[in-house]
């Protein structure tokens, strides 16, 4: 299963609080290629049904089924910038 560093799970929850008023929001994950090998991320107020959720300290993701597979073993790390911009990062486990 997908984890999160400490960083990441507070900018998740940062992001959902901050761009919708549900308390079911999350970031959702999806590929976006048939590889598997990017990404897109877009704060979303609840998951699609076919969704893996992953809750970790309190922030949600919501991970399309063929990201989910692909990021299964991974840890996501997540950064804000001096001008604000969040820029995230997908690692092996380590």
């Amino acid at each position: 299963m997908l984890t999160l560093t400490e960083n990441a799970s507070t900018i998740v929850k940062t992001l959902t609080g901050q761009n919708t008023e549900t308390e079911d929001a999350g970031l959702r994950i999806a590929s976006s290629n048939p590889q598997n090998t990017a990404f897109a991320a877009a704060v979303a107020p609840i998951p699609e049904p076919a969704d893996q959720v992953v809750e970790v300290s309190g922030a949600r993701l919501f991970l399309e089924p063929s990201a989910a597979v692909a990021l299964d073993d991974k840890v996501l790390d997540a950064q804000v910038d001096a001008d604000g911009a969040v820029s995230f990062a997908i690692g092996a486990v380590a």
